[in-house]
C-alpha cells in the first residue's frame, strides 16, 4: 500500500464494488487465461495484510453519492464515511454492443476477475471463436483461444491491428505473427449481422454476405472512464476525471488516478487519459508521496507491455497518429525497435522481444534529454549499447505541437 510505504500513519478506507480483495489485472488475459496461474495467485496482498496494516477493506460495497460538504461517502442507505482526502480510482468499463432483445450468453468482455473466469470456462467447449476488435485484449486473448484448439477470427473496423496504439511497422509484425499462429485475421471488417439461436446464443456471424458459424465471441472495442461519481458530486469532468499535474480534481480534498483521470503532460497539448497499470501504480506512488507532504508534478514517463503469439512487446512514451517512425534492428529476425520522432525528437519507443531498448528508451525519456532524428539515424545505432549522454545532452524537451 503506497500510503504506508510512504509514511503515513493515518486511517486508510479501502472501498471496491467487486466482492474481491485487490488483484491483478493483467495475467488475466495472459497466464490467468492460458492456465498458467491459479485463482490463488491473483490477489495483490491477503485479507490479512490489510488488517495488519490497518486498512479497513470493504468489497462488494458500490460507493453511493459523495457528499462534499461534510466530506463522507454514502456506501449505502444511512452508512456514511466521512474523509479528509478522497482518492477515486474507479478505472473505467468495457463498451459494449447493443443488441435486439438482450446480449447473448455467448458474447464476453474481459475487464474483471468475474469475467476471466466466465470466459475461460467457456473457452474449454468452444471450437470457433469471434474476436472483435484488434486491440490489446483481442490480441492477447487470441493465441491462447487457437491453443485451445479453436478456429479464431479477429474483426477489426481499422486498418490495421493495434491501429491507435503503434506504428504501422509494430502492427505488420503483429498482424503477420497472429496469422502464422492460425488466425484470421480481417481490418478494414465489420460484422454485419449477428445470427441468433432459438435460445438467443449467436451461432454465427454475416461478414462480407458470407456467413460464419460462431461458439463464442469476446468484444473488445475499447473502454469508457467510470466517472459517473465524480460528475454528480459536481467535479470536472471531461471524458474522465479531470486532473490536475497534482493529480487533485477540482475539489482540492479530492484526487483521481489511474483509468478514470485524466491529466495534462509536457508532452501534450490536451488532457491525457492512460490506460495502463503501471501508470495507475506509478500515480498511486506520487500521490502517496504528496499526500505525505512531498511537492512536484505527475510526469512520469508511461510505459505499457503486452504478450502475444509468443512476441513480447513493450512500449515507452505516448506516440501520435502524425509520429514518424524509424527501425532499429531487423523485423525480419522477429526482434527490432522503432523510434517513433515527432517535430524531429524521439518521443515513444515500441520494442520487440527487445528489453534491453526498452529500458533505455525510457531512460532517455525520463531524463529529458532531447534525441534528435539525425543521431536515432546514425549507422550502427543500438539504443542499449549506448548511454544517454552519448545519444543526446540533456536538455528541456521541445514545446509540443500536437496532441494526443
Amino acid at each position: 500500500m503506497p500510503l504506508r510505504e510512504a509514511g503515513y500513519l493515518g486511517g486508510i478506507a479501502l472501498i471496491g464494488d467487486e466482492p474481491h480483495t485487490p488483484y491483478h489485472r493483467p495475467p488475466l488475459s495472459k497466464d490467468y487465461m492460458a492456465g498458467g496461474l491459479a485463482e490463488a495467485e491473483l490477489p495483490i496482498r491477503t485479507a490479512e495484510y490489510y488488517r495488519d496494516q490497518d486498512i479497513w477493506l470493504r468489497t462488494g460495497t458500490p460507493a453511493a453519492p459523495i457528499d462534499r460538504g461534510p466530506g463522507h461517502v454514502v456506501l449505502a442507505p444511512g452508512e456514511r464515511l466521512p474523509y479528509e482526502r478522497l482518492v477515486l480510482a474507479t478505472g473505467a468499463r468495457n463498451r459494449r454492443l447493443d443488441f435486439d432483445g438482450g446480449e447473448p450468453t455467448n458474447v464476453h468482455y474481459l475487464r474483471t476477475r468475474d469475467d476471466a473466469a466466465r470466459l475461460r470456462g467457456a473457452l474449454a467447449d468452444a471450437r470457433r471463436v469471434l474476436i472483435i476488435g484488434a486491440g490489446f485484449i483481442g490480441l492477447e486473448f487470441a493465441p491462447v483461444a487457437a491453443e485451445h484448439g479453436a478456429r479464431v477470427t479477429i474483426v477489426e473496423k481499422a486498418d490495421r491491428v493495434m491501429g491507435r496504439a503503434v506504428s504501422a511497422e509494430v502492427s505488420a509484425h503483429f498482424a503477420a505473427r497472429h496469422a502464422a499462429a492460425g488466425a484470421e485475421v480481417l481490418c478494414g471488417t465489420a460484422v454485419d449481422e449477428f445470427v441468433r439461436g432459438a435460445n438467443g446464443r449467436v451461432t454465427g456471424v454475416r461478414i462480407g454476405g458470407q456467413v460464419r458459424d460462431v461458439d463464442l465471441v469476446l468484444v473488445g472495442i475499447g473502454v469508457i472512464p467510470n466517472s459517473e461519481l465524480a460528475q454528480a458530486a459536481g467535479l470536472a469532468v471531461d471524458n474522465g476525471i479531470v486532473v490536475d499535474s497534482g493529480l487533485a480534481t477540482s475539489d482540492p480534498v479530492i484526487f483521481a488516478i489511474g483509468g478514470c483521470a485524466r491529466h495534462p503532460r509536457p508532452e501534450a497539448t490536451e488532457l491525457v487519459g492512460v490506460e495502463s497499470v503501471q501508470n495507475a501504480a506509478d500515480q498511486a506512488r506520487f500521490l502517496a508521496r504528496r499526500i505525505c507532504g512531498a511537492e512536484g508534478d505527475y510526469d512520469d514517463v508511461p510505459w505499457f507491455w503486452s504478450h502475444q503469439a509468443g512476441e513480447k512487446l513493450q512500449i515507452a512514451g505516448l506516440s501520435q497518429p502524425g509520429d514518424g517512425s524509424l527501425v532499429l534492428g531487423d523485423p525480419a529476425a522477429g526482434r527490432f525497435s522503432v523510434c517513433r520522432v515527432r517535430d524531429g525528437y524521439l518521443a515513444a519507443g515500441e520494442s520487440i522481444n527487445s528489453p534491453g531498448d526498452h529500458l533505455a528508451s525510457r531512460k532517455l525519456l525520463a531524463s529529458g534529454a532531447r534525441v534528435d532524428e539525425a543521431q536515432l539515424r546514425a549507422p550502427g545505432l543500438s539504443l542499449r549499447k549506448s548511454p544517454a549522454p552519448a545519444l543526446a545532452a540533456a536538455g528541456p524537451a521541445p514545446a509540443p505541437t500536437s496532441h494526443l
